[in-house]
């Protein structure tokens, strides 16, 4: 290759991303590549040569087209964004993925090659992130589809069956991905080459009740809605089917004891690049596959309520089976068992996992922004209205954990009735078990058409590096040596508790100390544990480590009943130097163990004069 012709190729890269991610102010205020002059004029220059069909050769399916003169962006003015239209930005991306081979990528994986990325055309965020998404999962082009459908969260029922089912069900047909056994428009599909769908933020949430259906049936009056997710909705597609009052029930759901049905071909694990802003949703992207390569390390914290009977004493059961895998896999499991959420200034600090309930909307450490996760971090909150809105950070719990750097969550845009909920005890064991986020999403969920919403790569696999045998990076090294000592406590408790305080000891370690001590919980050991988190509090050089096992010792005494020495501990505690925050927390725990006395009668009457 002559060396013009390397520049004259060099320069369609940048070119490509130049026009890709130009545009107009846009409302969540994202940020502009304006390329520079010589970028402009010759993307002028091409614009006419291509046509409606030249797009569609390409694989980019469902855009709207117009005449080309009328489409041709007029000069900038200066001082101004060059603003590149829908169509533009949809040409850029097409030379952009045609410039890639010629860096040698490697072929799409099999998981790539079944997943299609669908964007909102009405969104002009929505084809950037679909683009950056499929380019980092090396997805093919033809499999980035573009729809044209209202932007808001809230879709009606007709626009969702025009703008969203309708296109894609017939791009699913015309592209040969699915077969059907009988009419294209209504037959059940019976074979397909797709396995999952990533939507991408721009496309709605959630479907309103409609009020009557063609070819709907009521279901039992409990279940009887209609409403749902998006794509819980479209999970189902491949049935071909009008009846949208009820559910259906989930053949991929694994269920105590049975295993899932392979054989159906028609559902789609459907999941969404969502979030309140489009700069949250690249940093899931990018942190899921840092995660992958990485490993997913730091502390699990699972908050669970203390219930055994009654109805929730089915969900808070899922929450103790999770914090049981939890440890089996190495991680070191914070567990709070008390009514309350994890309080104001509780050190939740390298958060690997986080599963919690019961609270209409964030409560406790999340209300502290600077509460962040680990990297690819899994974060859940139980509550039938948690995913109502993904666009509004401080609403429901999964735009929220987003915001604080969670790369998956799940949740409900509707109330959907604990026994049809997610399973997370499920879904997390079917992650550390090596599938990636769509398939375990769907394991771990009963049914579809209902109210379910999972966010995030549906590729991602949080374990995989794990299971490759790769350590930790450096700064969450001792946490490599936590998952080792889970391994020999699972051969043998008495032997991994030697091997822990032999470490704990030889390496000063206040993080495996608090292991030993969270494992001795477990096996029943309270005296050891209180041990244990007295030297790990030696050992810390964090504030929060130091705290978080002070706050340990205070809960397994109160839950002895203890009080007495829990508030002696709490006290001793408060005579040591603590940020504002820490001794805030101190002092409202004595509150709760030594209340201040009524005032007395006549000191109420005095007070009412």
């Amino acid at each position: 290759m002559t060396h013009a012709k390397k520049q004259k190729r060099k320069g369609w890269k940048p070119l490509a991303l130049a026009l890709l991610f130009s545009r107009s102010q846009s409302p969540d205020g994202e940020r502009k590549c304006l390329g520079n002059s010589s970028f402009r004029n010759r993307a002028l220059a091409v614009w006419p040569t291509f046509s409606k069909q030249s797009f569609a050769d390409r694989g980019v399916t469902n855009l709207e087209i117009r005449n080309e003169e009328e489409e041709r962006p007029s000069a900038p003015r200066r001082g101004s964004a060059f603003s590149a239209s829908p169509c533009l930005r949809v040409f850029a991306f097409c030379f952009l993925s045609a410039a890639l081979p010629l860096q040698a990528a490697p072929p799409p994986t099999p998981e790539a090659q079944a997943t299609v990325v669908v964007f909102n055309q009405a969104d002009p965020a929505s084809l950037p992130l679909a683009s950056f998404y499929a380019t980092q999962r090396n997805i093919p082009l033809d499999h980035v589809i573009a729809v044209t459908c209202p932007t808001a969260e809230t879709i009606s029922r007709q626009d969702y069956d025009d703008a969203i089912a309708g296109p894609l069900r017939r791009a699913f047909l015309a592209k040969g991905w699915w077969k059907t056994e009988a009419d294209i428009d209504s037959g059940q599909v019976v074979a397909s080459r797709i396995r999952y769908v990533a939507l991408i933020r721009g496309v709605p949430l959630k479907i309103a009740p409609v009020a009557d259906y063609p070819g709907d049936k009521p279901a039992q009056p409990a279940l009887n809605h209609n409403e749902a997710s998006v794509d819980s909705e479209l999970a189902t597609l491949g049935l071909g089917s009008r009846q949208i009052s009820g559910f259906v029930e989930n053949p991929a759901f694994i269920r105590p004891g049975h295993a899932s049905n392979p054989a159906s071909q028609w559902l789609l694990r459907v999941c969404r690049l969502d979030a309140a802003t489009p700069d949250t949703v690249r940093r899931m992207i990018r942190d899921s596959l840092e995660a992958e390569k990485e490993g997913l390390w730091g502390f699990a914290y699972v908050d669970s309520r203390g219930i055994t009977e009654g109805a929730f004493g089915q969900g808070d059961e899922w929450f103790r089976q999770a914090a049981g895998n939890l440890f089996a896999q190495g991680f070191p499991c914070v567990i709070d068992n008390r009514p309350a959420l994890f309080p104001e200034n509780y050190p939740l600090t390298r958060a690997a996992v986080y599963l919690g309930w019961y609270a209409g909307g964030v409560e406790g450490v999340f209300r502290n922004p600077a509460v962040k996760f680990a990297p690819g971090a899994i974060a859940f909150h139980l509550h039938s209205f948690s995913a109502t809105s993904l666009r509004e950070p401080l609403q429901g719990w999964c735009a929220p954990l987003l915001e604080h750097g969670a790369a998956v969550t799940f949740g409900n845009v509707y109330e959907p009735y604990l026994t049809f909920t997610t399973r997370p005890d499920t879904l997390e064991e079917q992650l550390a078990g090596g599938a990636c986020f769509g398939d375990a999403a769907y394991a771990a969920q009963p049914v579809l058409s209902w109210m379910s919403t999972f966010i995030g790569d549906p590729l991602y696999r949080p374990f995989a590096a794990r299971q490759a045998g790769r350590k930790p990076p450096v700064d969450y090294a001792e946490f490599g040596v936590v998952a080792e000592g889970a391994l020999h406590w699972g051969s043998d408790p008495k032997i991994g508790e030697s091997w822990l305080s032999t470490r704990a000891k030889s390496l000063k370690s206040g993080l495996l100390w608090e292991d030993l001590g969270l494992l001795q919980v477990q096996a029943r050991n309270p005296r050891g544990a209180l041990a244990s988190w007295e030297q790990a509090r030696a050992a810390y050089r964090e504030e929060s480590g130091r705290l978080r096992c002070l706050l340990h010792e205070i809960s397994l005494l109160r839950s002895q009943e203890k009080n007495a020495d829990a508030l002696a501990l709490v006290r001793k505690g408060l005579g040591e130097p603590w940020q504002p925050g820490p001794a805030a927390l101190l002092r409202s725990i004595e509150l709760e163990l030594a209340p201040p006395p009524p005032p007395s009668p006549a000191a109420s009457a005095a007070g009412s004069r």
